[in-house]
């Protein structure tokens, strides 16, 4: 689930226009499991091929991002390598929640209840081989940069929004990105810009977190962000400190100050913990801090309109017609963005 701080964090709405030009570095995984997860249909079975290979990823790569690279948004999607030891637990939970949400929609299933189906099924959902090495393939296609990061995704993610110029932010749903230091993080850019509730459809806007802006807003540094997020739970340590929720957390990191304060204030609460929920808050400090990153030079490919057809349509059984008509689309647009910049010579 990652760090929950939304009460206390001040957004901002984004035009997609002001990003032309601009490099965003995505958190891949993120994206994916938004894809695998919403991209559904009315009873929650996720989109197949005529062999039942789940596409749902591949539609929302495909689709969402054309809309992204319209606006002549430069996208870099960084995929995750080897998490830290620190995240087995929150792994295992995870994995034990899927097991239990599985068991709930087959018994959906079986009722015929389909609103339970289409609620359960997108809470088990996992990503495999294929499906990393088949977004990765038709991101390259597409002419959006692919980095295997070392260590966490969303890490790399920010440390390169963080130490280079060319990129301008990172794209996550979680707001962990601001722990390890992005200074702009975009939310819901690669979500589609409707969503069903319960009361009707609802539209949803690409927003932007300032770093800096949040900082000077909650009068705090961001070490003490990240004691924060300790305290709430990140990760490293989802349930965090039961009974302090993100105010409370804000209102102890001002007042105590340095961490070893902060931290001593609450060492009664944190040793009283089941063992299962028990973290060492110095371990993950220094996570946040000294991530497993590395600095890439950022290559973009060439598209290749051949490549995409060929996943898309003859391998995976998308409409050879939806896909050459948002191919065209976006030539089209192209073709009228390098006439805008000859325009400009005469």
């Amino acid at each position: 689930m990652g760090l929950n701080i939304r009460e206390i964090i001040p957004r901002k709405e984004l035009d997609l226009e002001t990003l032309k030009n601009k490099v965003i570095c995505v958190d891949a995984f993120n994206a994916l499991y938004q894809f695998l997860s919403s991209i559904r249909q009315l009873d929650g079975t996720p989109l197949m091929d005529d062999n039942k290979e789940i596409t749902s990823h591949l539609s929302g790569i495909f689709y969402r991002n054309m809309s992204l690279l319209e606006y002549g948004i430069k996208l870099v999607y960084v995929f995750d390598g080897i998490p830290p030891e620190q995240k087995d637990r929150t792994l295992n939970n995870r994995g034990e929640n899927k097991d239990i949400a599985k068991e709930k929609y087959e018994r959906a299933k079986l009722e015929e209840d389909i609103e339970g189906m289409r609620k359960y099924s997108s809470q088990f959902i996992s990503l495999n081989k294929k499906i990393i090495d088949e977004s990765k393939e038709l991101l390259d296609a597409m002419g959006i940069a692919v980095i295997q990061a070392p260590g966490e995704g969303e890490a790399e993610a920010s440390y390169l929004t963080r130490v280079r110029q060319d990129v301008f932010a990172t794209a996550s749903q979680d707001y962990d990105s601001l722990l390890f230091g992005a200074p702009r993080l975009i939310r819901n850019l690669t979500l589609a810009r409707k969503r069903k509730t319960i009361s009707g459809w609802i539209e949803v806007k690409p927003e932007i977190i300032d770093l800096e802006f949040i900082l000077n807003y909650l009068e705090i540094n961001l070490d003490q962000l990240i004691c924060l997020g300790i305290l709430v739970g990140t990760d490293y340590n989802p349930k965090g400190i039961p009974g302090i929720g993100q105010k409370k957390a804000l209102q102890i990191v001002k007042r105590y100050k340095q961490p070893i304060f902060i931290f001593e204030s609450v060492k009664e609460q944190i040793e009283s913990l089941p063992r299962e929920l028990y973290f060492d808050w110095k371990e993950i400090f220094e996570l946040f801090h000294r991530p497993n990153v590395l600095n890439f030079n950022l290559e973009f490919p060439k598209i290749s309109e051949e490549k995409i057809r060929e996943i898309l349509v003859y391998r995976h059984n998308f409409s050879d017609e939806r896909v050459q008509k948002q191919l065209e689309r976006f030539r089209e647009l192209n073709e009228k963005n390098k006439q805008k910049v000859l325009d400009k010579w005469f």
